[in-house]
């Protein structure tokens, strides 16, 4: 199959799952949250009668401001890129996406499309490479839309905070391989949902684990056993705590954001590497994409 085919079936399929994504109302939820969170953003607002605080809400929400404006509106911008899109975002987009690829994978869908002259590595690459440029469009969304609403309202245009827009797309694509690898083994959407959640737990659980080992001083005397497996299960699994760290160094480099682990904290112990930590996080999806691959191109339908 030439590579001007393969291209015209990705784009193809990459249009049937937006397309999905609309008629299912995926689209319409995750633009739904979107939309929310940038109005929250757009409340925003310094008291007349007190400049050392930024409000949100209305009010609700009431942030300190003592080191200036540009302080406080990057602190929120870290909440907003770690705890919503990176955690909460990051679940939500596991979850309604869980069953794109089991309805994809069914065999009266199925039986369909392998008619068709292409390779079925390339049919699911492709509809791997339409969930993530969906999902990639609504993070754009996202942080775009908080961006502009933050800079509209406090005058601070803060070019960074649009570079998690990769970081977080990437979180999600590492986490989506072993999605994908399960619609691939069970063609179940419910098992995909719960075994990404719990898989997504189980490595941050992991990655948290290692790097406290590391900064509390009564740790440091674990089993040589112990402390091996850590590091052990630490390097071969995603590490979606890392993608946390990372974009909140990325967003306040030098501030302790999360208070009982940072890069900081972790640098000292020699314990933090960013590049390769991201590396190894890629290397895990792909090893789980190529079972993932291997089990379509061999099972029978």
């Amino acid at each position: 199959m030439s590579v001007r085919a393969i291209y015209h079936v990705i784009r193809w399929l990459i249009r049937d799952t937006l397309s999905q994504a609309l008629t299912s109302g995926v689209f319409w939820f995750m633009t739904a949250v979107s939309a929310v969170t940038i109005l929250i953003c757009l409340t925003a607002s310094v008291p007349s009668e007190a400049s050392d605080r930024l409000e949100l809400g209305f009010g609700i929400i009431s942030l300190p401001a003592e080191n200036g404006m540009p302080s406080v509106v990057r602190s929120t911008e870290v909440m907003l890129a770690t705890v919503v899109a990176d955690v909460v975002g990051l679940l939500l987009a596991l979850l309604w996406t869980a069953g794109f690829l089991p309805g994809f994978l069914e065999s009266s869908t199925a039986s369909v499309l392998l008619a068709k002259p292409a390779p079925r590595w390339v049919l699911l690459t492709g509809k791997i490479v339409g969930v993530l440029t969906f999902v990639a469009l609504q993070t754009a969304v996202f942080v775009t839309g908080t961006w502009f609403a933050l800079g509209v309202r406090t005058g601070v245009w803060d070019a960074t905070y649009l570079f998690c827009i990769p970081l977080l797309v990437l979180h999600f694509a590492v986490f989506f391989s072993f999605s994908a690898m399960l619609a691939v083994m069970t063609r179940s959407p419910t098992a995909c949902v719960f075994g990404s959640v719990l898989f997504w737990g189980l490595c941050w659980g992991m990655n948290l684990g290692r790097h406290v080992t590391h900064v509390v001083p009564e740790l440091h005397g674990v089993s040589t056993v112990l402390a091996a497996s850590t590091e052990i299960g630490y390097w071969v699994l995603p590490k979606p705590f890392d993608f946390e760290l990372s974009i909140s160094d990325h967003l306040q480099p030098g501030d302790v954001f999360f208070r009982l682990v940072s890069t900081q904290r972790l640098s000292e112990h020699n314990a933090w590497s960013p590049i390769a930590s991201l590396m190894a996080s890629v290397a895990a999806a792909a090893v789980l994409l190529g079972l993932a691959t291997y089990e379509f191109v061999s099972a029978d339908y």
